[in-house]
């Protein structure tokens, strides 16, 4: 277990690089592939195929209702037709940026359950992007890399300084009389949205990514513009799926002006929060088989 740094030096490791984790070859790899050439195309499965953690979390994903595989997809191959390359590219790389943060004992830190939560939050993103007008709608990877990285500071968190991170899950499993973000605020004196954007930063990934990791708990902040409307569909997304393996909560009221902020019709609303929970339970039963 590494040392316990000082509440002051935690908010200051990590404006230093040598704090934070380096990108994973892959994502660099990743992030360099031009996907409108064969060669593109062939090197990105090959990729994948290489890393059998993240063959099966593309595999498994390409089996969830949402898709519509007719048949049960068994290879990187078939997820790829079914995907579509930008969004596999796009959900690899989110993958891999997770994958990187857990090469050490997670302790109190469910992965699992931010995994699922990721995923899950990804999915709602997904149907409210379908029920947006078309010309609003953020691109299907922005989608999943935004709903996959948006809690990554957890991850950061448990890198830099795990002895804290226990401290914080601890927390949350055990204080019932402060909200998590009042926790966080009194252990760290920094958000796992600043930790996990500082990680964003360091790796250069784009400013929209960064902007949702950041704010998605603060969409009204003028600095979340450049990640709009993804930050607020995260926003939205976390109220409709507050479920998660350290602070959990109660689905919240959503007002008609927070649907008609997304050129969604209220009266939709019943529909699209049934489609979301239809999707999270089929993701859960893909998970379990």
């Amino acid at each position: 277990m590494n040392n316990p740094l000082s509440a002051i030096d935690l908010k200051e490791a990590v404006k230093h690089l040598d704090s934070l984790p380096s990108m994973p070859v892959i994502a660099q790899k990743l992030l360099t592939l031009n996907l409108d050439s064969d060669n593109g195309e062939r090197d990105l499965l090959k990729l994948i195929e290489q890393d059998p953690q993240i063959s099966a979390k593309i595999i498994g994903l390409s089996n969830t209702p949402l898709f519509g595989a007719s048949k049960r997809v068994t290879s990187i191959q078939d997820a790829a037709i079914l995907l579509g390359l930008t969004r596999v590219k796009s959900v690899t790389l989110g993958i891999a940026v997770m994958t990187s943060l857990i090469k050490k004992p997670s302790g109190k830190l469910d992965l699992q359950a931010l995994w699922s939560h990721s995923l899950n939050i990804s999915l709602a993103l997904r149907v409210l992007s379908q029920a947006m007008p078309r010309n609003t709608r953020p691109l299907d990877d922005e989608i999943f890399l935004a709903g996959l990285l948006h809690d990554i500071g957890y991850m950061v968190l448990n890198q830099i300084d795990s002895t804290r991170s226990d401290e914080l899950h601890t927390r949350f499993a055990t204080d019932t009389e402060h909200s998590w973000q009042e926790i966080e605020q009194d252990l760290l004196k920094i958000t796992h949205g600043e930790l996990g954007a500082a990680l964003a930063k360091h790796w250069d990934l784009p400013d929209s990514i960064e902007a949702v990791i950041r704010y998605h708990h603060t969409p009204e902040d003028e600095a979340a513009l450049v990640g709009q409307p993804l930050v607020s569909m995260v926003h939205l997304a976390e109220k409709i799926l507050p479920e998660y393996g350290t602070h959990k909560g109660q689905p919240q009221t959503i007002t008609d002006e927070e649907w008609e902020s997304f050129g969604i019709n209220p009266e939709r609303a019943e529909e699209l929060l049934e489609k979301i929970n239809e999707q999270v339970e089929a993701s859960k039963a893909a998970s379990a088989s």
